[in-house]
């Protein structure tokens, strides 16, 4: 089963596209291959400008807070496993403290004067090169321990922010139930009544080849199923197409 995720929100949005990028980052800092770490910088960046024009750190700490004050809620209600509850709770208490003693993330790459210059040359198309950087090709020719270590320094200050937003999303995950649905002609329709959902995350066969297609809003879920033409443009699917959905709001 292949999973498909749609944001019911511009935070949630946010947050998927940051955990896509440390999933990339994560990815190719194991690699020894100075090719695999230029992903690795470039991803760096990425991270630092999303940083850059919003303020993450903020926004990660005021979701923990929020979810931290809606599990405190919890301890009341008769049912509650209160070992577990306390776990999550001080997960999400040693998130938060590591995120807020930290300042701006990102900030000792934004001191570094060589990788100052570098994030200018990485934006310009081949700006990388040898030619308009030695400096650059000189550290991508050293053993690949070096490299790795120089690059678990820099990824290091992200780390607080990664564990923040991983937590808030495995709790958004966590709150939905996989349930068993068919779309009609590969179409699927959801009247909703005024209720509000964060996340949506589509479960279909792989072997069907195809992909869903999802809006939401408080009114309604759609989910419409499209296949790829040998111009890789989607075509709807016309077939009843059996697949698995999770509505997940907390």
């Amino acid at each position: 089963m292949i999973l498909y995720e749609y944001p019911c929100n511009e935070r949630v949005r946010s947050l998927l596209r940051l955990e896509h990028l440390f999933d990339r980052l994560f990815f190719f800092a194991k690699g020894t291959d100075a090719h695999y770490h230029h992903i690795s910088i470039a991803t760096l960046f990425d991270l630092l400008d999303i940083c850059d024009r919003t303020d993450l750190r903020g926004a990660v700490l005021q979701d923990l807070e929020r979810q931290r004050t809606a599990l405190g809620a919890l301890r009341q209600h008769p049912g509650v496993d209160a070992r577990m509850l306390d776990a999550m709770l001080a997960e999400i208490q040693h998130a938060g403290a590591e995120l807020s003693a930290q300042g701006r993330v990102g900030q000792e790459l934004r001191d570094n004067e060589w990788l100052s210059s570098l994030r200018g040359r990485v934006s310009i198309a081949g700006g990388s090169s040898q030619v308009d950087m030695p400096s650059y090709f000189s550290w991508q020719i050293k053993p690949p321990e070096v490299r790795s270590a120089d690059l678990h320094k820099w990824i290091t200050p992200f780390l607080p922010l990664y564990k923040g937003l991983s937590l808030i999303l495995r709790l958004l995950r966590d709150s939905g139930d996989a349930v068993d649905l068919t779309a009609r002609q590969g179409a699927y329709q959801e009247m909703l009544g005024g209720k509000l959902f964060q996340l949506l995350r589509v479960w279909v066969d792989a072997a069907r080849h195809v992909f869903p297609e999802m809006s939401a809003n408080k009114y309604v879920i759609w989910v419409r199923f499209a296949s790829q033409d040998k111009d890789m443009k989607p075509q709807p699917a016309t077939t009843d197409i059996p697949f698995k959905l999770a509505r997940c709001n907390v």
